[in-house]
């Protein structure tokens, strides 16, 4: 009698095991970012054509970070597994009854790209492998942050516009922003440093920082600031990282100092010259800035 007693008991506790295990296999909530594209999700791929790993998302994300362990990460299986998304996803699926936008930069800003409800397919050639964020239901007409701001991350002023000069000779091929000595210069736009030349204070002493972005195929030129002494040609920059300090290289007196941001075609290595040439080399900047997610002001 014990015996069988025994068995019994055993085969009742197999039995709640079992629906335990059951109970657990059923597929999981649409609310919980399992690397599953479900119903009512957001679905980002590691690869094109909606292959590779899947992040998935029911809501807006305005930053996804770059390092673990507190970034958005590609969490399915297949190639990408565990890789923080920002700046790594390809395609896209939109489950949700909403339309998605993706982002080029950071807190819903810059070139974008719209996935209607039930929409997949591959990010444009601007977006894929650049996804820095994206929104739910996003408003017609995004915002921009003033690109004075964006530059020091605190409050800038231009102090000379592209074309600007008016009592120097030759045109002006960039945007002179001024917050003080020693402030904090942020890059507007990610990249590799391509060229840098530290200078030294004064006239003589121009300092050069050109950070090309290869998907854009532009390189963003910074005069005059004093560039950090860990930043090296080849390194890779992301747009809000200090790549320098406001300084005056290559400015005659340091009650002028300020940052000469320069936008050109192509990949260049120094800026297009303006003082004493009376053409202008780059085009005006003002919707490349836009596209960027910044106002000129």
């Amino acid at each position: 009698m014990r015996t069988l007693t025994r068995i019994l008991t055993a085969a009742t506790a197999a039995m709640a095991l079992g629906g335990t295990v059951l109970a657990t296999a059923s597929p999981a909530s649409a609310a919980n970012r399992d690397g599953i594209c479900q119903a009512g999700e957001f679905c980002y791929y590691f690869n094109s054509n909606n292959q590779g790993s899947v992040s998935d998302f029911t809501g807006s994300v305005a930053d996804y970070a770059t390092k673990q362990p507190s970034c958005y990460d590609f969490k399915g299986p297949g190639n990408g597994k565990g890789k923080c998304i920002k700046n790594a996803a390809a395609s896209v699926w939109n489950r949700s009854s909403k339309t998605v936008r993706v982002y080029y930069n950071t807190g819903h800003t810059g070139t974008y790209q719209d996935f209607a409800p039930g929409a997949k397919g591959n990010l444009n050639s601007t977006l894929k492998n650049q996804n820095a964020s994206h929104k739910f239901s996003p408003s017609s007409s995004p915002s921009r942050s003033n690109m004075s701001f964006s530059l020091y991350t605190a409050s800038g002023t231009i102090t000379c516009g592209f074309d600007g000069y008016t009592s120097t000779s030759g045109r002006h091929e960039g945007i002179d922003i001024a917050r003080g000595v020693g402030a904090d210069v942020h890059a507007l736009v990610g990249g590799q440093v391509i060229n840098l030349v530290r200078g030294t204070t004064g006239r003589a002493g121009l300092s050069t920082i050109a950070i090309y972005n290869a998907a854009l195929n532009k390189t963003v030129i910074y005069l005059h600031s004093a560039p950090l002494s860990s930043l090296r040609v080849g390194q890779q920059v992301s747009r809000g990282q200090i790549i320098a300090d406001e300084s005056w290289h290559g400015v005659s007196s340091r009650s002028s100092a300020h940052t000469h941001i320069e936008m050109r075609p192509g990949r260049k290595t120094r800026a297009a010259k303006s003082v004493g040439d009376p053409h202008l080399e780059n085009p005006n900047p003002t919707s490349f800035w836009n596209s960027q997610g910044y106002s000129v002001r």
